[in-house]
């Protein structure tokens, strides 16, 4: 909010159980994600679907949750933040008990749609409550609260692989965690901060395009989320094709690489407590850079291996720092969060094509070298995510600097 317009915010009644409260809607946020990933085989067994049809149908959730995300800065104006994320994270709860249902591939690309766009506007919202929070403590929480939805994620990633040993039917599975995911989100809800606009704001338009301030800070998003994107989708194959690991090993990547993330991000907000936003970046810029030096030098998995790792750690709080960025530049913190938001996701959706289009004209070593360009520019784009400094270094706001040249006139709220 716009200091010189609205009030001081509130102190938080229990900032210990705000801090619990949205690190658990992260949580299930994740869970939500880890469980339909699980499935997926299934969906595409019962379908019959080819592989460009079923990567057709995993399309959607990208292009529903890029076309949605600004219209969560409508639902928090009109609702409040509490409000908004409980019912949003609730319509995301509510969605993974969708894709399993449908009959046919125009009805999963729909289904997915809709999914996608509930998956979107709750991110947006639980991201925008969290750098409130994370604004009132004084202190950084945002890496351990995405470190939160990577845990959430893995766990109920395990228990649909144990499902699907069981042969479970997946339409049956997914409904029912769809409904305890739903029962376990309501009551922690309850502990947010009721944002709300201040009085005679103007509400957020339906869409818009995000301001340039907004585009900066996305785009160090957008290099972060493209190496993420490539490594979790191809590092599998790329250990296997390039570095010749067994299918075990190359199976494993998968799983190895997003606990790496996890366990990176729930550590991170000591880095940015002690090194600031900008220094954490150029930090995580120059591992995750070494990793993509070591995975395109990589001539056996034994090299490779601890190359995409590196790339996992350099990158995990580039993204929760965006978002704490982006909440802190104009005067609608979920409408600068969705900008930033659909921008790095948007990374996300292209990333795999990409790979695979420069893979077949090429190698898959020279789209791992585009990777490392991407994580190097982190090291020369960190400046623009100065404002998620506020609060991480015992709560001292560190002012913008001017470079109005690049776009990067940030204001304080």
């Amino acid at each position: 909010m716009n200091r010189t317009t609205a009030p001081p915010p509130e102190p938080l009644a229990s900032p210990r159980r705000a801090r619990a409260g949205i690190a658990l809607v992260f949580a299930v946020h994740g869970a939500v994600s880890g469980s339909f990933v699980t499935r997926i085989p299934w969906i595409h067994d019962r379908l019959d679907l080819s592989a460009g049809q079923l990567g057709l149908a995993l399309v959607m959730p990208a292009v529903g949750s890029s076309l949605a995300m600004p219209l969560a800065g409508r639902f928090v104006h009109r609702y409040g933040g509490r409000a908004a994320v409980r019912g949003l994270i609730a319509l995301w709860c509510l969605a993974l008990a969708l894709p399993a249902l449908a009959p046919s591939l125009p009805v999963l690309c729909g289904v997915l749609l809709v999914y996608g766009a509930t998956a979107g506007m709750a991110d947006v919202a639980m991201n925008a409550q969290g750098v409130e929070i994370e604004e009132r403590l004084g202190r950084s929480i945002m890496s351990g609260l995405h470190g939160m939805w990577s845990a959430g994620g893995l766990v109920a990633s395990g228990f649909g692989i144990l499902a699907a040993h069981l042969d479970l039917d997946a339409r049956l599975q997914l409904a029912v965690t769809a409904l305890v995911l739903l029962v376990l989100a309501q009551p922690v809800c309850r502990a947010l901060p009721d944002l709300r606009a201040h009085e005679g704001a103007e509400e957020p338009p339906r869409f818009a395009l995000p301001p340039r301030s907004s585009l900066v800070i996305g785009l160090v998003g957008f290099c972060a989320v493209f190496a993420e994107g490539a490594s979790m989708d191809w590092s599998g194959i790329y250990l296997r094709d390039v570095t010749g690991a067994s299918a075990t090993v190359a199976a494993a990547s998968y799983t190895a690489f997003s606990l790496t993330m996890a366990v990176s991000r729930l550590a991170g907000d000591a880095a940015i407590r002690r090194l600031g936003a900008v220094r954490t970046t150029r930090l995580g810029g120059a591992v995750a850079t070494a990793g993509g030096l070591l995975v395109v030098a990589a001539d056996s998995p034994a090299l490779a291996i601890p190359g995409f790792a590196l790339i996992g750690i350099g990158i995990a709080v580039i993204v929760p720092l965006a978002f704490a960025a982006a909440g802190r530049i104009g005067t609608n913190a979920s409408q600068a969060i969705a900008g930033v938001a659909t921008v790095t996701y948007t990374s996300g959706l292209v990333a795999p094509a990409v790979i695979g289009a420069l893979a077949q004209a090429t190698s898959l070593t020279v789209s791992f070298g585009l990777v490392t360009a991407l994580t190097f520019a982190l090291l020369l784009s960190a400046g623009a995510l100065r404002l998620a400094e506020r609060g991480s270094t015992a709560g001292t706001v560190t002012a913008p600097e001017s470079a109005g040249s690049a776009g990067k006139d940030l204001s304080t709220r």
